[in-house]
């Protein structure tokens, strides 16, 4: 008796004529009447997943891979229909020629059974053709629908981090507070870093349950739907939607527009300081990323076992130049180098008075308790509806228990809040700042606001100096 492969597809729950079950028994069916047997192991299924791309179905690349061995596993290959095949008629034509020729396969559909003449092959293109055609009138209709429902304001994505789905629209969920948090961090000078590590110290995840990142952060910041707008990719995809399509939602926003601007000055501060494959960690000496190899323009790194800098790619064995200089040496060429161009020049400083950290308030680790709380209600809830056992509900109980104790500790070590004090202005002469006792990362903060870059020639033992316009 001959052996039969199944290949089961459905795109959508919604797909009630083409269910797995439904499909599954028309092929047991068909395979009876047609005298093949159809082991367990050579049903594949892939639910959930459109037919337009084969790579993007597993279950039907390791059919094919299954297929390939040696001996033959399986003489057909049954199908519902052809559709759930491919609906892409290049992976169709690909693949069935494959099977046939090189495998000795064939693909049979169940209700687009095809005669034995040649005239089948006509049907089996014509059939291919129509799948193909359906599949993009769909993608059409579809994206013709989103558009219009984006035009209009409705959400055409799935909720960002601080809000939940309701009735098509975006509304502020438990972590809204959060975003906030995050944004009034930011604005107060904390980095991408320090933000995501409290974040992931007091348990807070993103909206796929993962750790907090910078990048993560980076990405709230500079997402404007939380100020009640909407967003969609408006051509060449960029990494934090740059050229992104905004329009006004129908959502509550979670911050204001002030706070959202204020947010972006920064972000553009900091990107102009700090220029790509720069961290914008404190500096732990003055010209920290602003010197670079004249022969390879890799930035000049520290190298404090022998208090001195040199080329990052020549440490790495990419580039053939040693530009190793000593610190103490080249900071004084550049000292005088600066002073010697611009002068004494006089900088107005003005000293914003640093709000207490959003994560340091009171009101913040209430928050954070009023949460623990709403968590232990769910677990009872589980562990009376017989989803968790005693001791799945005593682990949990005890975990949400110990970080309310930690929270609750931390309230009573938190002040309230004070009034801030005024903001300062200082005036400060150049020389003062780079030859006085400031810390290294206050130094270096002032030259990249100066200087472009700094290219170190070896061979010539040249320095020149680029300023910013």
């Amino acid at each position: 008796m001959k052996k039969a492969a199944a290949y089961i597809r459905v795109s959508t729950e919604e797909q009630t004529e083409f269910s797995p079950a439904s499909q599954i028994r028309k092929i047991n069916e068909f395979a009876r009447a047609n005298g093949y047997v159809l082991p367990d192991e050579f049903i594949f299924r892939d639910e959930g997943i459109s037919g337009k791309s084969a790579e993007k179905r597993p279950e039907f690349m390791r059919m094919i891979a299954c297929a390939k061995t040696k001996p033959r596993p399986f003489d057909a290959i049954i199908v519902w229909k052809f559709s759930r095949f491919a609906r892409n008629r290049e992976d169709s034509i690909v693949y069935k020629s494959m099977l046939r020729k090189q495998c000795g396969i064939e693909v049979i559909s169940v209700s687009e059974q095809l005669s034995p003449d040649k005239s089948s092959v006509l049907m089996e293109a014509i059939y291919e053709a129509m799948d193909e055609f359906y599949s993009l009138n769909l993608a059409e209709e579809v994206k013709r629908g989103m558009n219009e429902k984006f035009i209009s304001g409705g959400a055409i994505s799935q909720p960002p981090f601080g809000y939940k789905m309701h009735n098509g629209i975006f509304s502020p969920d438990e972590n809204a507070e959060t975003v906030r948090k995050i944004f009034n961090d930011f604005i107060n000078g904390n980095s991408y870093r320090k933000i995501a590590g409290e974040l992931n110290i007091c348990g807070i995840r993103t909206s796929k349950g993962n750790a907090f990142g910078s990048r993560s952060i980076e990405y709230i910041l500079t997402n404007p739907v939380y100020t009640g707008k909407l967003r969609r990719n408006g051509g060449e995809k960029t990494r934090f939607y740059e050229n992104a399509e905004i329009r006004d939602g129908m959502h509550e926003p979670i911050i204001t527009d002030e706070i959202f601007s204020r947010a972006q000055e920064r972000r553009k501060m900091i990107k102009n300081l700090y220029p790509p494959y720069q961290r914008s960690e404190p500096a732990e000496y003055m010209l920290k990323g602003l010197v670079q190899c004249s022969d390879c323009g890799a930035v000049l790194c520290l190298q404090s076992r022998y208090g001195s800098i040199q080329c990052n790619s020549y440490a790495k064995g990419k580039c053939r130049i040693s530009h190793s200089i000593k610190l103490e040496k080249i900071n004084k060429i550049i000292l005088e180098k600066i002073t010697g161009d611009m002068g004494d020049i006089i900088i107005d400083i003005n000293i914003r008075k640093k709000k207490s950290a959003q994560q340091d308030s009171p009101e913040f680790f209430r928050d954070l308790i009023r949460k623990e709380r709403k968590k232990l209600l769910r677990i009872e809830e589980a562990y009376e509806s017989g989803i968790d056992t005693l001791e799945e509900y005593g682990t949990k109980k005890h975990e949400i228990l110990e970080k309310i104790k930690h929270f609750e500790n931390r309230l009573c070590e938190t002040p309230e809040e004070n009034k801030p004090s005024p903001d300062r202005h200082i005036k400060i002469s150049l020389s003062e700042i780079l030859y006085g006792d400031f810390p290294e990362r206050i130094k270096n903060i002032v030259l990249r606001c100066i200087i472009k870059n700094i290219i170190f020639d070896r061979r010539r033992n040249d320095i020149k100096i680029f300023y910013k316009s």
